[in-house]
């Protein structure tokens, strides 16, 4: 099929990908959408792949895959082109016709205005441009009430333009870019630019024009970003500000009705609560999350919620209420995985399990139990998502000098410096500063005296 022109004529209905939809075979959506997944992460490749993009593809709706999709499709079934994967070329899909302006506004951003690979580059304006660029790209600047938006006096405010699919999935897609790069770096050097794109994505709620879909959507989104961020601002402990952009992102979930929004702003409350020290504000946040949970009908957000509950019951050093939810979220979690389970649970694994069941029996001071979970969680965490394996290996330092095994807590701790070279966490980094401090009173020990060398050494260099 030939490419089309902006003048030229618009294309025919979507052809089902008829293909792509004998491949899946017996997989249901979500199942596939896993192994897609999967096979991305064997070739050092990011995608967020649903069961919602599985649809899309399948009824024709995406006619070419990105590149990255390309690149993981094509290790799926090596050999095969595009074509024989049953989509389009790439060049036939560029530069689709534009929707007629809307009356008495300038010209809408249309979904279609931009062929589906340069979207991907499009919605990262996100994380990279900054509120202003992004406004303006959506034709927004000048319209927003925080003052990084206001237009200057006496100057006409632009009308708002239409936010369609490519705005919105922008959106969504912030939230999945910051949570990859959380993953690999930590939170430090993420939060501001992560705070630029949640006050886009609000200007986008507040000030454009959507249909009551686009709006739900919208809101759904919005509110994840501010969960992101939150999570961001909770591991740089900036504590005070991410307990702000939970409830920020709380009243955005009871406005929409949207209860499993609220469900995962409850999740990472009640994680917030218990590192602030407010266990019994934790188990509040981690049993309101549970209620929440009730008839969304995944197994596994209902452990993670009762692991955050064992968490405070653990702070609380109430050891028996704490088994108790320890063992309902392992039989919760055993159930296995659904297609109910939130896109953002990915990290939810049994390495994530492990480790904070490590972390509760740390708090209860229960040291050689806790250590056997944290070296669980090492072994089974994957080798890229770098931010998690210094927060283990930290645990792991401080499982053992809890046990009094100082040369043991020393190893741990050289390893967890070495790790934490290429995340930038400031929650991961006070761990081993507490751990540190306990021994500088050892420096006699040789594995003690190495560890603090190349601790104070990494400190000089931060």
């Amino acid at each position: 099929m030939a490419a089309t022109s902006p003048g030229g004529p618009r294309p025919g209905p979507a052809a089902p990908n008829t293909v792509m939809r004998e491949l899946r075979g017996d997989l249901s959506p979500g199942e596939f959408a896993t192994a897609v997944r999967r096979a991305a992460r064997e070739i050092g490749e990011h995608v967020s792949c649903d069961a919602r993009y599985v649809g899309r593809v399948e009824s024709g709706e995406i006619r070419c895959p990105n590149y990255a999709y390309e690149r993981v499709f094509r290790h799926m079934w090596p050999g095969r082109s595009l074509a024989d994967l049953g989509f389009a070329p790439r060049q036939a899909v560029r530069r689709r016709p534009a929707e007629p302006p809307v009356p008495a506004a300038p010209p809408p951003v249309a979904p279609h205005d931009r062929d589906e690979e340069n979207d991907d580059v499009y919605r990262r304006t996100f994380l990279t441009g900054g509120p202003t660029a992004l406004a303006a790209a959506l034709g927004l600047d000048g319209a927003g009430s925080d003052p990084a938006f206001a237009a200057p006096p006496a100057q006409a405010v632009p009308a708002p333009r239409r936010v369609g699919a490519a705005e919105i999935e922008g959106v969504e897609q912030a939230v999945r870019d910051i949570r990859l790069l959380d993953d690999a770096q930590g939170a430090d050097a993420l939060f501001e630019r992560a705070g630029q794109s949640l006050r886009s994505a609000y200007v986008l709620l507040n000030e454009g024009r959507y249909s009551a879909e686009a709006e739900r959507r919208l809101q759904s989104g919005a509110g994840e970003l501010a969960i992101s961020v939150g999570w961001l601002a909770h591991d740089s402990n900036r504590l005070a500000d991410a307990r702000s952009f939970y409830s920020e992102a709380l009243a955005t979930a009871r406005m929409a009705g949207d209860a499993a929004l609220e469900a995962h702003v409850f999740c990472n409350s009640a994680f917030l609560a218990r590192d602030a020290g407010r266990p019994r504000e934790a188990l509040r946040a981690a049993q309101a999350g549970q209620s929440a949970a009730a008839g969304l009908g995944s197994d596994r957000l209902l452990a993670l919620l009762a692991l955050r509950e064992a968490g405070g019951w653990a702070v609380l050093r109430d050891r028996s209420a704490c088994g108790q939810a320890l063992a309902r979220a392992s039989a919760l979690f055993e159930q296995g995985p659904s297609d109910a389970d939130p896109e953002w649970m990915s990290f939810f694994g049994e390495a994530e399990l492990a480790g904070l069941e490590a972390q509760c029996w740390s708090a209860l001071g229960e040291w050689e139990l806790a250590g056997r979970r944290a070296e669980r969680a090492m072994a089974l965490q994957d080798p890229h998502f770098v931010r998690n394996r210094a927060l283990y290996t930290a645990e792991l330092a401080h499982d053992r000098l809890g046990l009094g095994d100082l040369a043991g807590a020393a190893g741990h701790g050289s390893a967890a410096v070495v790790l934490l070279g290429g995340v930038r966490s400031a929650r991961i980094r006070a761990m081993l500063a507490g751990t540190a401090g306990r021994l500088r009173a050892h420096g006699a020990v040789p594995e003690v005296a190495e560890f603090l060398a190349a601790y104070d050494g990494a400190v000089k260099a931060a």
